[in-house]
Formats: C-alpha cells, structure tokens, sequence
C-alpha cells in the first residue's frame, strides 16, 4: 500500500458504517494488507477515531 491509501484507509475508517472488508474492497486490496499497513486495527477500530473528550466516556 501507498501512503496515501494508508491515510485514505485510515479516514474511511473512522465512520463505523464502513466495513474493513469494503475499503479493502475500494481500495482494490485484500483486508490483510490493512492489518499490515494500519497497526492499530489490532487495538480495534476505536484507537483510529479521535476522543471528542479524553478522559469522559463516550455517549452511547
């Protein structure tokens, strides 16, 4: 992957409405290449997307 799929990755998946298995699918990969090139999916999608406040738990 290019650095600038990696950033496009990564902002596609910070809405939860995308599915990982979709953006490899546009992204015209496999899922594995984003595990490989974005790390912190092993921690789950949560650690991609900015707290709104640190520290307070997130409105459900």
């Amino acid at each position: 992957m290019t650095e600038e799929q990696t950033r496009h990755a990564r902002a596609l998946l910070a809405p939860p409405d995308n599915t990982i298995t979709s953006i490899a699918k546009l992204l015209g990969i496999s899922r594995t290449p984003l595990y490989k090139y974005v790390p912190e999916l092993a921690t789950g999608r949560d650690s991609l997307v900015p707290s709104r406040n640190p520290g307070l738990p997130s409105p459900q």
